[in-house]
C-alpha cells in the first residue's frame, strides 16, 4: 500500500549501506530519530467537511489526509509531525470526463475551490489546499488512466489524464511504443500532471520535454471545454497547447491528452565515464550536445556528488578499487563522473555510443564500462525512497533546480553551493550539498543540487532552517540570471519569484488567461500566481 506520509508503497524500501552512516555524521553531525505523528493522530486533527453532500464525493477523513499534502520536504514536515494547516473537504473520484464536467459545475454553483490531483507528487506545493473561507474539494483523476485511442501509423495515443508512468508505458508497449518520458516520480505521477507542470523525464535529450510530446487534449475549465487537436505542426496563430502546458490546474482539468510516442528502442544501454575536474566534464557535455550526438541521456556530477555518490554506494572493495584505480590513471580527489544513455535501433547504439565516449576521452575521461551506468538505471525510481531513510535516521534532504546557459554554469553552480553550504552557520548546524548537470541543450543545460542536514526536535524549527536555505539559493539563482524552474514548476513555494522572470506584462498576460478560464477563481487558489 502506497505510504500515507512518505515516499512509495510501504513495503519498498532503500536501505542506508553501513560504511554511509560515519559519513553522514561527518558531513552534517550525529541525529535524533524524530518521533512522527501516527495516522490516527492526524486522522483526529482532521476537522468537520464544509461542503454539501454529493454522490461523487467522500468526505472520509482518511482520504482528506492522504490528499493533503504533496512531497515537498515542508508537506513532510507538516504530515509527519501532525501539524498539517488545512485539510481539503472532500475527495471526487471522477471515471469520466462527463463526471469531471459535473464537478466542475457543481463547485462554480456552490463557490467551492477545487484542486486537481494526479499522482501528489509534486515538491513545490502544488495539491495542498490553503487556508480561507471556502471549502475545497480535492479532484483525484485516477481513474482516468485508460488508453482511449491510438493512431498506430502517426504513433499518436490519447490518455486519460490520470494514467500514471508505469500503467502509460505498458499500455503503449503493448503496441511496440513508448513515450520515454521518466522523471524520478515515475512511478506514482502521471500525464495530466506533467503536462500541467512542464515535466521533464530522465532521458529528455533523447525523447523530449514534456512539451515536445504534448500533440494536444482537453480541458475541462470552469468556463467551457477547450480542445486542442493534434497537429504535426500549424501556423494557425499562437499555439494554445502554451496555455495548457505550465497552467498548474489554474485554468481547468486536463481529462485527456494525446501523446507523440516513439518506436520502442532495440537496444539501451548505460556507461560510467570519470574527468579529472567538472571544467573537463562540461566541456565534453557540452561537445556531445552540440554535435547532436543521438546519446539518450547525458548526466555530470560535481566531485561533491560523485564522491557522494560513491560514499553512499556500499560495494566498498569494489568503489576501493575503481578509486585506486582511478587515481593511478591521473583522475583523483576532483573527479567527476558522467552517465551517458544509449537507447535505438542497434546500429545508430553502437554509432551514439562511439561518437560520445570518444568525445569524453578526448577530454580526458576514463571509460569504466557499463556496470555503474547499469546500477544507476536499475535503481533510478527506488532513489527516492532513501527519504525515507534519512528521515527515520534524523536527516532532512531537499533538491532546488534550475536551467541556464552554458557560460553561466560555472557561476550558477557556484551561486547556489556558496547560499547553501554555509546558511545555517548562524545556528550552529551544518549542510551537505552537492550538484550534477543533466536534461542537456545545445545552449545549456539544467541544474540539479541536493541538500542534507539535520531534523531538529521542533518541527517548526526545522521549517525554519528550510525556509532560510531556500530563500538563499532562490535569490542566487535569481542573482546569476538562472530559472526559477526547469522541471518542478512553480506551485505555491516558487509563486513569489515568478514575477521576477516573468515582468509586469507576462504576470498580467497570465492573470488574465486564468480569469478568462475561471472567472470566480475557484481552480487551485494560490498555485502559480500568487493570490
Amino acid at each position: 500500500m502506497r505510504r500515507w506520509n512518505g515516499w512509495g508503497d510501504d513495503t519498498c524500501s532503500h536501505p542506508l549501506p553501513e560504511p554511509a552512516m560515519p559519513r553522514l555524521i561527518a558531513w552534517v553531525g550525529p541525529s535524533v530519530p524524530p518521533r512522527d505523528a501516527t495516522l490516527d493522530e492526524v486522522i483526529a486533527t482532521v476537522p468537520e467537511s464544509q461542503l454539501p453532500d454529493h454522490a461523487l464525493i467522500t468526505t472520509e477523513p482518511e482520504d482528506r489526509v492522504r490528499h493533503s499534502r504533496g512531497h515537498s520536504l515542508p508537506d513532510w514536515i507538516a504530515i509527519r509531525s501532525g501539524q498539517v494547516e488545512s485539510f481539503p473537504d472532500g475527495i471526487a473520484y471522477p471515471s469520466s470526463d462527463d463526471e469531471v464536467r459535473a464537478l466542475l459545475d457543481w463547485t462554480a454553483e456552490q463557490n467551492v475551490e477545487l484542486i486537481p490531483y494526479g499522482g501528489g507528487t509534486s515538491v513545490v506545493g502544488h495539491i495542498n489546499p490553503l487556508p480561507g473561507e471556502r471549502p475545497t474539494l480535492t479532484v483525484d483523476l485516477g481513474r482516468l488512466n485508460r488508453l482511449r485511442s491510438l493512431d498506430q501509423a502517426s504513433q499518436l495515443a490519447t490518455f486519460g489524464g490520470g494514467v500514471c508512468g508505469p500503467d502509460l508505458e505498458a499500455q503503449l508497449r503493448a503496441h511496440g511504443l513508448t513515450l520515454g518520458h521518466f522523471p524520478q516520480s515515475f512511478e506514482y505521477s502521471t500525464l495530466g500532471g506533467w503536462v500541467v507542470t512542464r515535466s521533464t523525464g530522465q532521458q529528455s535529450y533523447r525523447y523530449g520535454r514534456i512539451e515536445r510530446t504534448f500533440a494536444g487534449g482537453r480541458l475541462e475549465s470552469p468556463a467551457g471545454t477547450l480542445v486542442i487537436a493534434p497537429f504535426p505542426a500549424t501556423a494557425a496563430g499562437p499555439d494554445l497547447r502554451e496555455l495548457i502546458l505550465g497552467s498548474e490546474g489554474r485554468l481547468g482539468i486536463l481529462t485527456e491528452a494525446t501523446i507523440r510516442a516513439s518506436t520502442l528502442p532495440e537496444e539501451e544501454s548505460f556507461h560510467a565515464l570519470f574527468f579529472p575536474d567538472f571544467a573537463a566534464g562540461q566541456a565534453a557535455v557540452r561537445e556531445i550536445a552540440q554535435a547532436r550526438i543521438p546519446v539518450s541521456m547525458l548526466r555530470l556530477s560535481t566531485a561533491a556528488e560523485t564522491s557522494t555518490s560513491l560514499a553512499l554506494a556500499g560495494h566498498e572493495r569494489l568503489i576501493g578499487a575503481l578509486e585506486r584505480g582511478l587515481s593511478v590513471l591521473g583522475t583523483g580527489a576532483e573527479k567527476c563522473m558522467m552517465m551517458v544513455g544509449v537507447s535505438g535501433r542497434s546500429d545508430l547504439v553502437r554509432q551514439a555510443r562511439r561518437a560520445a565516449i570518444s568525445t569524453a576521452k578526448q577530454h580526458k575521461a576514463i571509460h569504466v564500462g557499463r556496470y555503474m551506468g547499469e546500477q544507476w538505471n536499475k535503481s533510478r525510481f527506488t532513489t527516492p525512497y532513501l527519504r525515507n531513510t534519512l528521515w527515520e535516521l534524523g536527516y532532512a534532504i531537499d533538491t532546488l533546480e534550475t536551467a541556464a546557459s552554458w557560460e553561466q554554469i560555472p557561476a550558477i553552480i557556484d551561486g547556489i553551493e556558496d547560499a547553501l553550504r554555509p546558511g545555517l552557520e548562524a545556528e550552529n548546524e551544518r549542510v551537505h550539498v552537492f550538484t550534477h548537470i543533466s536534461h542537456v541543450y545545445t545552449d545549456g543545460a539544467s541544474v540539479y543540487t541536493t541538500y542534507l542536514f539535520r531534523l531538529q526536535p521542533d518541527a517548526n524549527q526545522t521549517l525554519a532552517y528550510w525556509r532560510k536555505l531556500k530563500t538563499a539559493a532562490t535569490q542566487a539563482i535569481l542573482s546569476a540570471k538562472g530559472t526559477i524552474s526547469h522541471q518542478h514548476g512553480i506551485g505555491t513555494d516558487h509563486a513569489p519569484y515568478l514575477a521576477a522572470e516573468k515582468g509586469a506584462m507576462g504576470m498580467a498576460a497570465l492573470q488574465e488567461a486564468c480569469k478568462l478560464f475561471d472567472p470566480q477563481g475557484i481552480m487551485n487558489p494560490g498555485k502559480l500566481i500568487a493570490d
